[in-house]
């Protein structure tokens, strides 16, 4: 079976993907909702700092717990296989955001309120459609296309070894 090179081989290779993507998803979009919340500021920045890295476990358990078993129980029904990989890349890129973002955009106003309430049900249809606009165009052009180049050069590295090795 043909592996993409722009995508995991294996477990630790996925563990690394999601790292990467997750690492540069939550280090701009947070700051950047957060700038659209409170305005663009140091003060804001400061803020956005201090959860950062709440926000990064969560997005990682939300997509290992929540996103990643939902998307992949959702894909097979829509994709087949003559789908290219680009449709099925943005395909599931969709399916993410689209749950990432309905999560977050209630978890995050909690962690960045630092209390639970129910102020992220009340403004939910004003504030979500543009959490998930900033999270989807961030990760098509930005964090999803810098970790699969980073795979692609992964790959490319464990075949020069092995072709070195033989």
């Amino acid at each position: 079976m043909y592996k993409e090179d722009r995508l995991p081989h294996n477990a630790k290779e996925g563990i690394i993907f999601m790292l990467i993507i997750s690492f540069l998803s939550v280090n701009t979009i947070a700051p950047l909702i957060m700038f659209l919340e409170k305005g663009f500021s140091m003060e804001t920045y400061k803020d956005t700092l201090k959860i950062l890295p709440i926000m990064w476990v969560i997005v990682i358990l939300l997509v290992r717990l929540v996103a990643g078993p939902l998307v992949g129980s959702i894909m097979p029904k829509f994709v087949d296989q003559t789908d290219g990989f680009n449709a099925r890349v943005l395909l599931n890129t969709l399916l993410n955001v689209t749950t990432l973002s309905i999560c977050l955009t209630i978890i995050g106003t909690w962690v960045g309120q630092a209390e639970v309430n129910s102020e992220p049900f009340k403004n939910f249809l004003h504030i979500w459609p543009r959490n998930f606009a900033i999270a989807f165009w961030i990760e098509l052009l930005f964090a999803q296309p810098i970790a699969r180049f980073i795979m692609k050069k992964i790959h490319i590295a464990q075949r020069k070894k092995t072709t070195q090795a033989a």
